[in-house]
């Protein structure tokens, strides 16, 4: 089968497609997905790099996040059968034309909703669903600070904690960022710079946030530590910034700050004791809620910009720079969906048919 092949740890460069073995017939619970598109995200590169928290064996196909059509399923698989829309969670593989996998991290998607539509909430929308109601325990009413409010996870936890109530505060790098984040129902937007711990505090009637959901890291984090109000919690779900920030604990002490730390891989299978089956239950009913959300327009998942398999490299130089506001993907095959819009073969990419 036609993949993207990391032959060896090192530059996104050198990851180019070529010929692998077909993917495995599937175990009792696993299935098999013709893969159309995936995801393209930091963890991506690190993964391609080595250094992330787990290493596949070499040769290996990257790729988390892959959205197509069940092709075969395993003699136990109750929940999928063979033509159902899915999007599918991996620690690795998904830019492959097939992937076999356990069908605990495999979501059906409704039958109208755009794969491309579908593709960003296993990932972002998920990590902010469980990172703002399960760990930072989020309420109706609560202001809600999301630095990296134009990214994919920073655009979702904008629509979520609107949508539930809350008043969202988002902190983007850009304006078209925070023009984005405003149009996902932001209350304000401002800049990640020495004057953001006033613009919060002017926005909450000088409260602070009651809630601040990080995937930024470095600067950013530290100043939302002053930006806080007493009894805060703060979810840090990343470092896109490329710098893992100096935690103050004096100003968590004394304001009664709870940190805590998210990582939704332990959810999905991404620990070495791999742990998705324990979570399948819980993980599910997230995921049908939320494609219920797609589907009423309540959230509106989107993914902003699609490059050919051959642009991946170019694909995460983008998200590196901080051009890409929301998500990114890449076409694997277009094959086995007739209705999966043409895509562009071109190096630079090109924004995603609503």
């Amino acid at each position: 089968m036609r993949a993207l092949i990391c032959q060896r740890h090192g530059p996104v460069e050198d990851v180019l497609p070529g010929d692998m073995p077909d993917a495995p017939a599937p175990g009792p619970h696993d299935v098999t997905i013709a893969v159309e598109v995936a995801s393209v995200s930091h963890a991506t590169k690190l993964l391609i790099e080595g250094r992330y928290q787990s290493r596949p064996p070499l040769p290996f196909a990257p790729g988390t996040e892959a959205a197509g059509r069940v092709i075969a399923c395993g003699a136990e698989v109750t929940r999928l059968k063979p033509g159902d829309k899915v999007v599918a969670l991996s620690r690795w593989g998904c830019y492959a034309e097939r992937l076999t996998l356990p069908e605990h991290t495999v979501y059906p998607v409704p039958d109208d909703l755009p794969l491309l539509s579908a593709l960003p909430i296993p990932i972002s929308y998920g990590t902010a669903w469980c990172a703002l109601l399960w760990r930072a325990a989020m309420q109706p009413g609560d202001t809600v600070l999301v630095l990296g409010a134009g990214s994919g996870v920073g655009l979702a936890a904008v629509e979520i904690a609107s949508s539930l109530g809350a008043t969202v505060l988002a902190c983007a790098s850009s304006d078209a960022k925070r023009q984005a984040a405003l149009a996902a129902g932001a209350a304000h937007a401002f800049a990640a710079d020495e004057n953001m711990v006033q613009a919060v505090k002017a926005a909450s009637g000088g409260r602070g946030a009651d809630v601040v959901l990080d995937a930024v890291g470095g600067d950013a984090f530290e100043r939302s530590v002053r930006a806080a109000a007493a009894n805060a919690r703060m979810v840090s779900v990343g470092f896109a910034s490329g710098r893992v920030p100096d935690v103050p604990l004096n100003l968590l002490l004394v304001k009664n700050i709870a940190l805590h730390g998210f990582f939704f891989g332990r959810y999905i299978g991404w620990t070495p004791a791999d742990e998705r089956i324990v979570h399948a239950p819980a993980m599910q009913r997230t995921m049908s809620t939320l494609f219920d959300w797609a589907r009423s327009k309540r959230i509106r998942p989107a993914v902003t910009a699609v490059y050919p398999i051959t642009g991946l490299a170019a694909a995460l130089a983008a998200l590196e720079s901080r051009q890409v506001v929301g998500k990114v993907a890449i076409t694997i095959t277009t094959e086995t969906n007739p209705c999966m819009p043409s895509l562009p073969d071109s190096p630079a990419g090109r924004a995603a048919p609503a």
